[in-house]
């Protein structure tokens, strides 16, 4: 008896690890097509290899140690690194490679549905994008897709390929090298290279430019900027043309982007960095949250004692989240890897307000309402939505919902609205957009008039 061919196998690893939102209106009604000409092909299929060839040539000098070694990676795997993340660069499929898709104009496909499909094509001034980094085992991209609240469509604009798992997605409207506002996003990935794209070009296979290098002997270029796996950035947006990022690599960086070159590394860190975010009002100041147990707030004008004079506050665990209240600016949000949310004064070093053990599992996300200051949202990997209702010396549960998304892995809140929250999961349909207004506890706590 034959066997029936069910098709290719589902994917064993696949969820969203990051997402973001765009505002409203910045984004071209219609994004620019890219189609490459030969000359151009080979350039990028050229710049690709030398790339791969470089990677190849870091791996064979970190491994001229190891080649008579065999190594039981089950054996020594973190129990806590889930998608064994730790060996991503040793694995040997783990870059993305194949770009043979990219085809000439004349070689394109009329497609039949055009025309019934050109309203999709069009992003409208209400309509948001939200950019989902998607991991699909080895293969890594990220979605964009057009949101729009008042019709309430969610759907997917395009897509493109990443050269590695996207970790942390940061919009901004500096364009590095133009005196015009831009429409940009940075991706932080396991790779430690950042890089930047244009969100109003939509075939693009490479990115507007990068920050760092991770060197070559080969063609005698340095190395610059992190040696590891980049975990979150916070764009400045009194100082545009600042992006900072934290790593694996226990530093934190202030990168000037028109120069393309790391302005300020700040290293007082005994652990990676996994979160950061830019004071709202005050440009100089950026709160940081590490692995080692630390917040810290670094005052970046003394850029030669940022490291002594740095705030501290410690807390159980290893620091997952960091947010500034949004207009209640003197206070901060923590969240770490054990459930726990932290509520903490600027003005009071070392000391907490309250703490509440939140969730079951890490904390990984976290938002307040700019609209209803005492309201706070967060997630974890167990899959739950909490909702809070806080003030400076107690945090009451008021409602949570399962999404049935299986580890929640990221929740970010829309620009225009911050009772609309975007979730990314790993189960279908692993990016959701929900407003936290459709439940009834909470237009009851909050005095919200039912919309419906």
């Amino acid at each position: 008896m034959a066997e029936v061919d069910d098709g290719p196998p589902e994917a064993s690893i696949d969820f969203v690890p990051a997402i973001c939102f765009v505002p409203r209106g910045v984004t071209k009604e219609r994004p620019d097509k890219i189609v490459l000409t030969k000359d151009e092909l080979a350039r990028v299929i050229e710049d690709t290899k030398d790339l791969l060839e470089d990677d190849d040539d870091n791996e064979d000098e970190e491994n001229d140690d190891q080649e008579t070694m065999e190594v039981d990676n089950s054996e020594n795997q973190n129990p806590d690194d889930e998608f064994n993340f730790n060996n991503y660069d040793n694995e040997p499929n783990a870059r993305v490679t194949n770009i043979g898709n990219v085809v000439e104009a004349d070689e394109q496909i009329p497609d039949e549905d055009e025309d019934s499909e050109a309203e999709d094509e069009v992003i409208k001034p209400t309509d948001n994008l939200v950019l989902v980094g998607h991991v699909q085992d080895d293969a890594a991209s990220m979605e964009v897709w057009v949101f729009n609240q008042l019709e309430e469509a969610l759907y997917t604009h395009h897509d493109f390929l990443l050269p590695s798992f996207p970790l942390c997605i940061e919009w901004l409207n500096h364009d590095a090298g133009s005196d015009k506002p831009g429409n940009m996003c940075a991706i932080g990935c396991m790779d430690p290279i950042i890089t930047i794209w244009d969100l109003d070009i939509q075939d693009s296979i490479e990115p507007t430019f990068k920050l760092g290098s991770k060197g070559s002997r080969k063609q005698n270029k340095p190395q610059y900027g992190h040696k590891d796996a980049v975990l979150d950035l916070s764009w400045n947006r009194h100082f545009e043309h600042i992006l900072a990022s934290g790593s694996v690599d226990q530093t934190l960086i202030l990168w000037d982007m028109d120069e393309g070159q790391p302005h300020t590394t700040i290293t007082a860190f005994g652990e990676k960095v996994q979160s950061l975010e830019f004071h709202p009002d005050e440009a100089q100041s950026i709160l940081t949250g590490c692995a080692d147990g630390y917040v810290r707030l670094f005052d970046c004008r003394d850029a030669e004692n940022v490291d002594s004079t740095c705030i501290k506050w410690q807390v159980s665990g290893e620091v997952e989240k960091v947010l500034w209240h949004p207009t209640q600016t003197d206070y901060f949000i923590i969240g770490t890897n054990d459930g726990s949310l932290h509520y903490a004064d600027r003005r009071a070093p070392n000391r907490l307000l309250w703490s509440v053990k939140a969730h079951g599992e890490e904390i990984s996300g976290i938002c307040f309402n700019n609209e209803m200051p005492n309201l706070l949202t967060s997630t974890s990997t167990e899959g739950t939505l909490k909702i809070w209702n806080f003030s400076t010396s107690e945090a009451k549960y008021v409602y949570e919902h399962n999404f049935n998304m299986g580890r929640l892995q990221c929740m970010r809140q829309c620009p225009e609205d911050p009772y609309t929250l975007a979730f990314g999961g790993e189960k279908p349909p692993r990016c959701s957009v929900f407003n936290i207004k459709n439940f009834e506890a909470v237009r009851t706590v909050f005095g919200i008039a039912d919309t419906e």
